[in-house]
């Protein structure tokens, strides 16, 4: 029987303890928190988005960093396997929309404890107010850890699961990078994920709390488009949110926002199922039925109340001008503003509002058939501290469980 440690009970470590207990081994379990899945408790706005119920090429699709490297962990651990899991511990799950599986409670916190539940039969130790400071090594062969009180603990494995940056109030340090960087291993930039963009105009502000449904949005660069979706967002104090923004952050380079020289433009389609044509004869129509009226009171039908002094300044129309006087060059100015509503994105919010963390320990250096690093025999990661990361959805999840499940069962 070897001895296991794994460091962080999140969702990749609680797996890997578990699934590395059920093969025989001996497993201690340390997390530095007061308590396990203290991120997974506040993921989903506390319902807890386990998986995603798409096919595996969805699941794929839905990847944003070395989706190649997930080919063994995904298929090794699919995401029926992942809702049985649950399913044969007394956790009742159900599918909405998008495919996203939650428990039927709606409460992470049944998530979590159906996790501890699993842990406790199945043997594992486990350690909380624990923070390990070192990984300790022989000849590039894994020993075992130190602890922030000078005490050691021997091990023939180790898992490293501390997760990413993101969320820094759940204890997300970073330690991992630290370690595995200590040990030679590459770390790709880690930048926040999943996470609102903050915009140059002012205007944004005066539509703060404003949600918009079944709108597309594009983003641009120099002409570029780098990415577009439909869906549903939120403007905020700072900018825009909701989840069509947080799946675009996903896909922005971080690099981009270092040079500034190229903007990057978002454009929101106020109106995507109509066309340019569609559009403008629907407004000819809505100012033929208030042709008296005052432009500023005549777009009612076309808007959200927070959102018609905006438009009204930009489109550059004198708001008392009557309806039947509006040219065509300034009907299409509207039309334009419609079908493209421009602002400036000037860069990501921080950590705090991070959902996950993009980059990590480069993947060159693990292999995806044991997710054992190729550096040091018997060192093993799994989840967020790796350069995986996905859309929102349940994806990253996946590959908390599909990577905790290879590292805990691939242990020798």
């Amino acid at each position: 029987m070897s001895k296991v440690i794994v460091i962080g009970g999140g969702p990749a470590g609680m797996f890997a303890a578990y699934f590395a207990a059920k093969n025989g081994h001996k497993v201690t379990l340390l997390e530095q928190n007061e308590k396990l899945g203290k991120k997974l408790y506040i993921t989903g706005k506390g319902r807890c988005n386990i998986t995603n119920a798409s096919d595996m090429e969805n699941l794929f699709a839905n990847v944003c960093s070395n989706e190649k490297f997930l080919y063994s962990a995904f298929y090794s651990y699919t995401n029926d396997q992942v809702v049985d899991f649950f399913e044969s511990y007394g956790l009742r799950t159900k599918v909405e929309r998008g495919n996203r599986v939650f428990p039927v409670s709606d409460h992470s916190s049944d998530v979590i404890a159906t996790l501890t539940k699993a842990l406790k039969e199945a043997g594992v130790e486990v350690k909380l107010y624990t923070k390990v400071t070192k990984l300790l090594t022989e000849e590039d062969v894994i020993k075992g850890v130190e602890l922030e009180d000078n005490t050691t603990m021997y091990a023939d494995a180790v898992v490293l699961a501390t997760g990413g940056i993101s969320y820094p109030s759940t204890g997300a340090t970073g330690d991992g990078y630290r370690f595995a960087e200590g040990l030679n291993h590459k770390i790709i930039e880690p930048s926040p994920s999943l996470v609102p963009f903050e915009v140059q105009e002012s205007w944004i502000a005066e539509m703060q709390g404003l949600s918009l449904k079944n709108v597309a949005i594009t983003i641009e660069r120099e002409g570029k488009k780098l990415y577009n979706d439909f869906g549903e967002m939120l403007f905020t104090h700072f900018g825009v949110s909701g989840p069509m923004i947080l799946s675009a952050s996903a896909s922005i380079k971080p690099a981009y926002f270092k040079d500034f020289a190229h903007e990057l433009t978002l454009k929101i389609d106020l109106k995507p199922a109509l066309d340019r044509d569609q559009l403008d004869k629907r407004i000819l129509k809505d100012f033929e039925e208030a042709k008296n009226k005052q432009y500023k009171n005549s777009i009612q039908k076309l808007l959200p109340s927070k959102m018609i002094p905006i438009i009204i300044t930009l489109s550059g129309i004198d708001p008392d001008k009557k309806v039947n006087e509006i040219t065509k060059e300034e009907r299409m100015r509207l039309v334009d503003l419609l079908k493209g509503l421009p602002m400036t994105i000037i860069g990501l919010r921080g950590w705090n509002e991070a959902i996950i963390t993009k980059g990590g320990v480069s993947v060159k250096q693990v292999n995806p058939s044991t997710m054992e690093s190729k550096l040091v025999k018997g060192l093993y990661f799994a989840g967020e501290l790796l350069d995986l990361d996905a859309m929102t959805g349940g994806y990253n999840l996946q590959i908390a469980w599909s990577t905790g499940y290879l590292a805990g069962s691939s242990i020798l």
